[in-house]
């Protein structure tokens, strides 16, 4: 299926039945990311799972900002007529999900969260400032492929070098691989948009749902102290680290991920209660 938004088609797929979940994906990535989780998801639910404008079936003429991303997701809910809903967000799709509950709360029945790379809140704290050096160097070199148009070398630096980890591109699947290489340009328009690192926290305050904010303990280390600070704004929120796990534990663990989620889904109230 496919929504006609702004010019965009933004592509999404719906599976199952009963209380919504939309799942956001990260960048470079698209719907499929989801794929082996959703069938559990779905056993007592309705899953939502869409490509991000720019990304896979939903191409898009200009490059996207986080701020498209946002009024993307929630026209989508309202497309659909599912609001508030679940929302399910892993990395820069997590960024996106809490962008929404800042600002669309009455969208929001619950929030799962796990790792945004909302590393400008680390800017000025200087137990960090070496880390965030040493990832700004690590981008450069990704942003540097990418000017120059090496889309697989560039797929393969961001993830052995910013987001998984050594040796990390050749365990991915083929298909995934080939969906990170044909989203590279996307990385681009995240490098030149000035707000996509970034998180109004006061705002985020004013949403008052449960919360489930989540960490793999083989993560990059700087994600922990982002977690902390979004913690700060939502602190009655639920907190999980999957135990051997990195950034994308729906695909590492996608059983105890699926429980997790499941876990936070069911602490949500019943459509009607206050």
């Amino acid at each position: 299926m496919k929504l006609e938004l702004d010019g965009v088609q933004l592509f999404h797929e719906a599976h199952g039945a009963g209380d919504p979940v939309v799942l956001v994906h990260g960048s470079w990535a698209d719907h499929h990311s989801w794929d082996l989780v959703v069938p559990a998801l779905a056993r007592s639910r309705r899953v939502i799972a869409y490509d991000r404008r720019g990304h896979s079936q939903s191409p898009a003429r200009r490059p996207a900002n986080v701020h498209q991303h946002v009024a993307d997701l929630v026209a989508l809910v309202d497309h659909l007529g599912a609001g508030p809903v679940h929302l399910v967000g892993h990395s820069g799709g997590a960024s996106i999900v809490l962008r929404v509950a800042a600002h669309h709360p009455d969208r929001v029945r619950s929030l799962v969260v796990h790792e945004p790379p909302l590393m400008d809140m680390l800017e000025g704290d200087a137990s960090h400032a070496e880390a965030l050096r040493g990832l700004r160097r690590r981008q450069a070199a990704v942003e540097a492929l990418l000017r120059d148009g090496h889309m697989e070398e560039a797929a393969r630096t961001f993830v052995e070098d910013l987001a998984f980890g050594p040796g990390a591109w050749d365990r991915l699947p083929a298909r995934s691989r080939d969906t990170f290489v044909r989203n590279a340009p996307t990385f681009l328009a995240e490098i030149d948009d000035p707000d996509v690192l970034r998180l109004d926290l006061k705002a985020l305050r004013g949403y008052r749902g449960p919360a489930l904010l989540s960490l793999g303990d083989r993560s990059p280390p700087l994600f922990a102290p982002v977690m902390e600070r979004v913690a700060t704004a939502l602190p009655h929120a639920a907190r999980h680290t999957f135990a051997g796990a990195g950034h994308v534990p729906h695909l590492s663990h996608p059983r105890e991920y699926v429980e997790r989620v499941e876990v936070s889904l069911a602490s949500a109230p019943c459509l009607g209660e206050g």
